[in-house]
């Protein structure tokens, strides 16, 4: 569903952000994406949903290039940002309604879909009030409902659980379960490890651009908790 192909990413100043990364990512996996701040997680991730440009390597989605045809990968995927950049002059309803025609969903499919996960994240009756007036965490239901809606086969997250409140972020994680039981992939990067680690079938751990390790949850965690694993992994290296 998604592969990584010795991606590296350098900034005009000269500093490499990534360096060198290879992962795949199948139908059905959720994958956590783990490193501390500055790692190269959000570098990645805008590269594979096509927000910056990258020369080294190639990420494909659903067998197709991001380099060669962001278009046609974009419309497989949906992406969910840590910090939601809507358009904040839009009620709820009108930037869902504008989702829905990029994506070319039917009114009622639409309609159907907005109802239901409006009412999972009781969002529902401030759809008619303008995103300005929204709270973050109420900006990142609005991202979250727009990123399911259109059944894409892949969902990249970032931080996708900041600004949630419990009950969201049970809901959420639900949702990701079910989404990957049905043949979709997440890869998501998050600092939750405990979550990450009781929601995740895979994993890959990054420091300063570079992988560190990458496999099976399980594999990698064995009988210890992932924060522990994680602290040993950056510090050894």
């Amino acid at each position: 569903m998604l592969e990584i192909k010795n991606y590296s990413f350098i900034y005009p100043n000269g500093k490499k952000a990534v360096n060198n990364l290879s992962l795949e990512i199948k139908s059905g996996d959720l994958f956590a994406f783990i490193g501390h701040n500055g790692a190269g997680k959000t570098t990645t991730i805008k590269s594979i949903v096509g927000i910056l440009d990258f020369t080294d390597g190639d990420i494909v989605v659903d067998g197709v290039s991001v380099k060669e045809n962001t278009i046609k990968c974009k419309k497989e995927m949906a992406y969910v940002p840590d910090n939601p950049d809507l358009y904040n002059s839009l009620t709820g309803i009108q930037y869902l309604n504008f989702i829905g025609d990029i994506y070319r969903i039917s009114v009622n499919d639409r309609k159907e879909k907005i109802e239901y996960y409006a009412h999972q994240f009781e969002l529902y009756d401030d759809l008619k009030s303008s995103i300005s007036s929204y709270s973050h965490g109420m900006k990142q239901k609005l991202a979250l409902i727009a990123a399911f809606m259109h059944s894409p086969k892949l969902l990249v997250m970032d931080e996708p659980f900041v600004g949630l409140d419990p009950k969201a972020t049970y809901i959420v994680k639900q949702m990701m379960k079910e989404f990957c039981e049905n043949g979709g992939a997440i890869f998501f990067s998050t600092h939750i490890l405990e979550v990450a680690q009781k929601l995740c079938n895979k994993i890959a751990i990054i420091k300063e651009g570079k992988l560190i390790v990458q496999g099976d949850m399980e594999e990698i965690t064995k009988d210890n908790s992932l924060e522990d694993v994680f602290m040993e992994l950056i510090e050894d290296v």
